[in-house]
């Protein structure tokens, strides 16, 4: 599955994750279409696919992919297994307990990092994380995502020094789609 071309790939992500109806976004907005990034990130064939796709969107200089809590989490690592960068993984908050990190795997001080996310609605979650990062020594100007709504989270991360690098905007999601 992962020599799909663009289409092909717009075309699974779409028909595996497009919902429709009523729903709250992180942003606080409502959308009366969601994609539910679980749908695709759980399939093991479709996961690889995204990450193969992906993985052009990654700096050359990266040395480290961080993966955003919950959903950036296993896109981060199958495109640290398709590009061979290794991961850490960045949590909403630290835990308070074992080793009460925010960033756990990867040591990302002094590192070029690349934040990893699914869905970009306002971007507000990665620039957290990306705030949370840079506190601990990291240099972080890209993100990449599977999906950016157009809503904004583009211009908020450029705002904040980053360079949102999608594989799909959703207009192209849906102009693509067979």
């Amino acid at each position: 599955m992962h020599a799909m071309d663009r289409r092909q790939l717009a075309t699974a992500i779409f028909e595996r994750s497009h919902l429709t109806g009523e729903f709250l976004l992180r942003s606080g907005q409502v959308s009366h279409e969601y994609f539910d990034k679980y749908r695709f990130e759980a399939d093991p064939q479709l996961l690889r696919a995204i990450a193969h796709a992906l993985a052009p969107h990654v700096p050359d200089d990266t040395d480290v992919l961080a993966g955003l809590e919950l959903g950036g989490v296993p896109l981060a690592v199958m495109l640290g297994q398709v590009t061979g960068i290794p991961t850490t993984f960045v949590r909403k908050a630290a835990k308070a307990y074992g080793t009460r990190k925010v960033a756990e795997g990867a040591d990302v001080d002094g590192a070029r990092v690349v934040v990893i996310e699914d869905v970009v609605t306002s971007g507000g979650q990665v620039i957290a994380s990306t705030d949370d990062l840079r506190a601990l020594g990291a240099v972080v100007e890209h993100a990449v995502c599977v999906i950016d709504r157009e809503a904004g989270g583009g211009d908020a991360l450029a705002e904040e020094g980053v360079v949102l690098r999608p594989l799909f905007t959703m207009s192209q999601l849906k102009a693509l789609r067979g």
